[in-house]
């Protein structure tokens, strides 16, 4: 059986390959120069392929049956990759005659503009250019000249485009749905473009068949192989296994862990200068991804450069949540920043501390600070900066489309154990960006087999923590959906109601001008609910590069604009723009709050004589999983 299943796949590919040869030459001879010895020699068994294909997938289906409870992930299930995409596509008016017919008619006019530049069809031009200009460009995916060499995939990909942009065009006229189900509806169409693109199938993507025509297939199996690894992770990998150890070429600045409870440890970065800034700082990451975003190497990391401007460096490393954590709320977490910042006034004999909230840590530090400042005690904290964190969510992007009634219930049943597992999460900030973070993985390691790169940035992402489901429904709920934090006594934590406008804190507010998670016109809005200083910065890049632009790599710039502005619009319309990074930008602003410097000796150095330190950084909790 197994032996005529083969062979059956065999001649399907077969006979697709045949169709293809006619259409465009065989494969084999454009791979290899057009000798028609060496096609033959390069010639690719399509039996010995799709059977080796075919047992890995076996042994991987086997492997599913075997575990606790059966079945296969859903990631591996086409069928319900095809509902998902009927989904999205019954919601469009693609059976409506008028409809088919102007699509066909635009079509048809396509195929005859694309194929006229190569001589043929009605509209065949009389000299043929060696490269054509086609009608549709711009899309980097189609960029190789592949893709315009052979008048076949240049009109499948041409066609993809033409449909692809009527279908997101038919999404963003859609009729008699509310806006929010209509961003969701456009949303949703652009990601099933994005899924149907034909570079993401290997008999429609010339760069592949080449590839499996140069080594006979083998690109092919060892691209299959990357996606059963990925199937068996449960998500996609990125980045290359095995290259990068935490504490030994990723997150090795060095320091001590100098307390911990059940919900975090708290790390203490070791001096590099002889005298530091009296004031000290404590970092508070997003517990959506591990701390060492800001501690990648030594040539990347924040922390690495805050310590060496002579800043006393805090950090907290949030434990992955598990089935302990299961009744953890937002409450805990601000409550969590208030120790902090209570532990370290007291450890280092100061008043006040400065602060940097990072995404929903960002958010959470705004409420921390409301709460301090309702009980008196906001002259704790020196200074608060927000590193794209937002407290409006009005227009808060993409991540709305995800937060209606029906998608915040589901979260509920995927966490039979109390947390969120951050696969999950992490498949939905890949979707945001499908082509960058899903589609290109797919087409350079599961159609090219290639390599996984050794990139930290990608290791990082990769490395995903898992969430308090109660906590992530609130979160959702509350402020993404009901926007509750921008109402004054709207919420409340340990008992203390909210209202941001008490904020008297002096705060950094810097956002990412291409942040597709916190979109600078969101992170903006924090100005307008603030009752003391601001400096406002956009910077270049996104969520992440825009924050982790260290100012050795000279890249990128940021814009500040000292005018008293009261939009976006306006700031950006009057801002000096500046090339680099924004650190140093930061620094000066930390120093010019209060440049007083201390020898850096006794508790400023942890883990010296007399300081017991748990371990060192960075800490068993950020290799928890």
């Amino acid at each position: 059986m197994p032996t005529e299943s083969n062979a059956m796949l065999a001649d399907i590919v077969r006979a697709q390959t045949d169709t293809f040869q006619a259409l465009l030459g065989t494969t084999s001879a454009v791979a290899s120069g057009g000798d028609a010895k060496a096609a033959d020699e390069n010639a690719v068994n399509w039996a010995g392929v799709v059977g080796r294909m075919q047992s890995l997938w076996q042994d991987y289906q086997i492997e599913q049956l075997q575990k606790v409870g059966g079945g296969t992930s859903p990631l591996g299930d086409p069928a319900k990759w095809a509902g998902t995409i009927e989904t999205v596509l019954r919601q469009l008016p693609l059976s409506d005659p008028d409809v088919h017919k102007h699509l066909w008619e635009e079509g048809i006019s396509l195929v005859n503009a694309v194929l006229g530049q190569y001589g043929m069809g009605p509209d065949a031009a009389e000299q043929v250019p060696e490269l054509p200009l086609l009608p549709l460009g711009g899309d980097r995916r189609f960029g190789d000249a592949a893709w315009s060499s052979k008048p076949f995939f240049a009109v499948i990909h041409q066609l993809y485009l033409l449909l692809s942009q009527r279908l997101v065009a038919m999404a963003e006229a859609s009729e008699g749905v509310d806006a929010s189900r209509k961003a969701q509806l456009v949303f949703a169409a652009r990601a099933v473009a994005d899924a149907l693109s034909p570079s993401n199938f290997p008999l429609t993507n010339p760069l592949a068949m080449a590839k499996a025509a140069e080594t006979q297939g083998e690109s092919l199996v060892r691209g299959f192989e990357n996606l059963i690894d990925d199937l068996r992770k449960g998500q996609i990998v990125h980045s290359s296994p095995g290259a990068f150890t935490l504490g030994e070429n990723i997150a090795v600045t060095p320091g001590k862990v100098i307390a911990e409870t059940p919900l975090y440890q708290l790390i203490q970065y070791t001096p590099t200068t002889d005298k530091v800034l009296a004031t000290p700082l404590v970092i508070f990451p997003p517990w959506i991804n591990r701390f060492y975003i800001l501690d990648l190497n030594a040539k990347k990391s924040f922390v690495r450069w805050a310590v060496e401007q002579g800043i006393t460096v805090f950090m907290v490393s949030w434990k992955s949540a598990d089935a302990s954590m299961a009744d953890m709320v937002w409450d805990d977490y601000i409550a969590a920043q208030i120790a902090v910042i209570d532990l370290v006034r007291e450890r280092l004999k100061v008043p006040a501390v400065h602060t940097v909230g990072y995404c929903v840590a960002g958010t959470t530090l705004a409420a921390t600070l409301a709460i301090l400042a309702r009980k008196g005690e906001g002259d704790k904290v020196a200074s608060a900066t927000f590193l794209t964190a937002q407290v409006d969510f009005e227009e808060a992007g993409d991540l709305k489309n995800f937060v209606d009634d029906a998608q915040i219930d589901a979260i509920g049943k995927l966490s039979t154990d109390g947390y969120l597992d951050g696969r999950y999460l992490a498949a939905t900030f890949n979707i945001l960006r499908g082509n960058d973070l899903i589609w290109s993985h797919v087409e350079r390691n599961y159609l090219k087999g290639e390599d996984r790169p050794a990139f930290d940035l990608l290791h990082w992402n990769g490395d995903v923590t898992n969430l308090p489901a109660r906590w992530h429904r609130d979160y959702l709920r509350d402020l993404y959906r009901d926007n509750r934090l921008v109402v004054p006594d709207s919420l409340q934590a340990g008992g203390v109601p909210i209202d941001l406008r008490r904020i008297t804190t002096p705060c950094y507010i810097q956002a990412g001008r291409e942040d597709h998670i916190a979109p600078p016109r969101s992170v903006w809005k924090l100005t307008r609910h603030l009752a003391g200083p601001w400096t406002f910065l956009l910077a270049g890049s996104g969520h992440i590069a825009g924050v982790v632009n260290p100012p050795s790599a000279n890249k990128y710039q940021y814009w500040v604009n000292g005018a008293p502005v009261d939009s976006l619009e306006a700031f950006v319309s009057g801002a000096s723009e500046h090339r680099g990074s924004w650190w140093p930008h930061w620094a000066q602003w930390i120093e010019a709050l209060d440049g007083t410097k201390l020898p850096a000796k006794g508790k400023r150095r942890p883990g010296g004589r007399g300081d017991k330190a748990i371990e060192d950084a960075p800490g068993r909790y950020v290799m928890t999983r």
